[in-house]
């Protein structure tokens, strides 16, 4: 058996070859050394193997004789680790998780970590104590999670929408490529808080400071922040509608560690309902001026005919046209294009209707704050202009005066119409002696969804009832 052999048998051999067996008092060391749970060895001044114990040999897949006695090199993947292993070893460095590569026997790389110390004796180098931990499925772990986490930012990098992160206190950690070019700027990383653009700005084009942004919201609430547009401004003055996503971070214990967030450019967008406005609104000229035409056909047709029935006829229908003109002038202003103005749309139909009886009939408008949506305009304009019309003809019982009343106001959820008169009233169930046109009005009520009734009073009040969902 070779010294070696003897070595790591625990035994020794003296000048004259005899078998000297160890100090009892060492056995418990040895026990220690050759069953212990981690991988140790030892190596001398000269770099060779002195010792192994059991957990070292089967970690790199060597039989003693062919691991002890020979030069801890060998076993090592990269040359300058195990160069400057000795070199601080020999000065006297205590090594702490050493990251180095193990050659085993069947080829494969064992990563692991060395803890070392030196013995000197004497000022001499005797030999190295070192424990060896293999961390080499943790370092394939922490390998496909970089893996994972370059494969993510490829794909951060690559998608067109702006993403960026901030840290638990506002300052940005990560931008992508994007985010720069919607910005018009390269963000500060650690410096720079809460968005990656230069200036912000409503949409009315107040100034918003970065700090009060959607992203400094969602941080701030610990939620999510959607539907939100702003305008982001960039350094040469340019102006990007886009639409935010902010979203929070938390960790695996649930705790507020930053957000994300991505900035949709929704500039095309923008452009789009622009010139789909320009278009609605030549569109809505157009009907307007053709509404007009009509009516002063109508009007034309009314003066030249001898017919007292044709120009009844001709007259209410020349009013209808109008009413419906002096609705639609409201309808597509600049704010307009889903929903009118309530005392606006009031005044405009009266003043239309009232043209047509005369001023000596006062008209009272009560209106009241709010909108309507666009879809009931129309209906709404021609039921209001048949009720003014039969207040101002029968409301004033042949005395050429009168006054007229009219209100619309929502009342719980519906709204409700109001026209009522001074005159002597009707019985609300002989529709058809006081006008064809209240039947018109049934008719559009129930398009709207809702009712017509005639109450009696010191006149006649007429009320129009509809659901409040359209409004806004």
């Amino acid at each position: 058996m070779t010294q070696a052999h003897h070595a790591q048998a625990g035994t020794a051999l003296d000048s004259a070859g005899t078998v000297r067996l160890p100090d009892p008092r060492l056995v418990d060391y040895q026990d220690f050394f050759e069953n212990g749970g981690i991988a140790l060895h030892t190596v001398d001044a000269n770099g060779t193997i002195v010792h192994a114990n059991r957990v070292e040999l089967a970690l790199l897949g060597y039989e003693p004789e062919d691991y002890i006695g020979r030069q801890i090199c060998e076993f090592h993947a990269d040359p300058a680790t195990i160069g400057d292993i000795l070199t601080r070893l020999q000065r006297g460095e205590r090594l702490h998780k050493y990251p180095a590569r193990l050659r085993a026997r069947d080829g494969s790389i064992k990563h692991v970590e060395i803890t070392s110390s030196a013995r000197f004796e004497n000022g001499k180098f005797v030999h190295t104590r070192c424990f060896t931990v293999d961390v080499s499925d943790l370092r394939r772990a922490q390998d496909e999670a970089r893996n994972k986490d370059d494969l993510f930012r490829q794909i951060l990098e690559a998608l067109p929408a702006a993403i960026y992160t901030i840290d638990a206190a506002g300052k940005i950690n990560y931008y992508n490529r994007a985010a720069v070019e919607l910005a018009g700027r390269t963000p500060e990383i650690g410096k720079d808080e809460w968005c990656v653009t230069f200036r912000l700005f409503t949409p009315d084009g107040e100034p918003l400071p970065h700090n009060q942004c959607p992203m400094a919201a969602a941080l701030r609430e610990n939620r999510s922040v959607r539907g939100v547009e702003a305008l982001a401004q960039r350094p040469d003055g340019t102006l990007v509608p886009f639409l935010p996503f902010p979203t929070p971070l938390r960790n695996e214990n649930g705790e507020l560690i930053g957000a994300v967030n991505m900035l949709g450019d929704i500039s095309e967008r923008k452009e789009a309902e622009a010139n789909q406005r320009v278009l609605l609104d030549e569109l809505n000229h157009r009907v307007k001026n053709n509404m007009q035409m009509l009516h002063g056909l109508l009007s034309a047709a009314e003066r030249e005919t001898v017919s007292g029935e044709a120009r009844a006829v001709l007259a209410d229908a020349g009013q209808r046209v109008a009413a419906m003109a002096a609705a639609q002038k409201l309808l597509y202003g600049e704010d307009s294009h889903k929903s009118f103005v309530i005392g606006e749309f009031l005044h405009s139909v009266c003043e239309s209707a009232r043209q047509a009886f005369g001023k000596e009939i006062a008209v009272n408008i009560e209106d009241e704050d709010g909108r309507l949506s666009n879809d009931v305009a129309m209906p709404l304009a021609l039921i209001l202009n048949e009720l003014m019309t039969n207040a101002a003809k029968h409301g004033t019982n042949g005395r050429g005066t009168g006054k007229i009343e009219v209100s619309l106001r929502r009342v719980g959820g519906e709204i409700v119409l109001r026209v009522e008169d001074d005159g002597p009233g009707f019985d609300p169930g002989d529709i058809t002696r006081r006008s064809s046109g209240l039947g018109l009005v049934h008719g559009l009520a129930r398009q709207l969804g809702g009712a017509f009734a005639v109450e009696r009073g010191t006149g006649a009040r007429c009320l129009v009832r509809f659901p409040n969902a359209s409004s806004r």
